[in-house]
C-alpha cells in the first residue's frame, strides 16, 4: 500500500472520480482565499474540509480534527482539458464516512461558492 498523506492507515482506499467542475472549483477557491483552506460542511455538524493542493481531508472538527475521509492522488495529468474530471483515491478513516461521501462534496461546493462570493 502506498504511503498515507496524513500518516494513519485508511480502514479502506477506493478509486473515485472528482467532476471537473468540483475539483475546478477547488482550485480557484485554493488560489483565491488561499492554502490550506478550511471549509465547514453547512449539512454535516462538526464536520469541516480541509483544502490543499494535494489533499481534502474531511475531519470531525468536534473530536479533535478525527479524519473522517480524505481525497488525494489527483490525477490532473490525465486529462486532456479543464472540462474532463479527475481521477483519485478515496481513503475512508471512520467506519460511518460513507454515510457523508455522497453530500461532502456537494456541500463542500455550496460553501465555497459562499465564500468566494463574498470576498468578490
Amino acid at each position: 500500500m502506498a504511503h498515507d498523506p496524513i500518516g494513519r492507515d485508511p480502514l479502506r482506499t477506493l478509486p473515485k472520480v472528482i467532476e471537473a467542475h468540483c475539483f475546478n472549483h477547488v482550485r480557484l477557491a485554493l488560489n483565491r482565499l488561499g492554502k490550506p483552506l478550511r471549509v465547514t460542511l453547512p449539512g454535516h455538524r462538526g464536520l469541516d474540509v480541509i483544502l490543499d493542493d494535494h489533499l481534502w481531508l474531511v475531519v470531525d472538527g468536534h473530536h479533535g480534527d478525527l479524519p473522517v475521509l480524505a481525497f488525494s492522488g489527483f490525477r490532473t495529468s490525465e486529462r486532456d482539458g479543464l472540462h474532463q474530471p479527475v481521477a483519485c483515491e478515496l481513503r475512508l478513516y471512520h467506519v460511518h464516512a460513507g454515510l457523508v461521501i455522497g453530500t461532502a462534496l456537494e456541500q463542500m461546493d455550496q460553501a465555497l461558492t459562499e465564500r468566494l462570493s463574498s470576498k468578490a
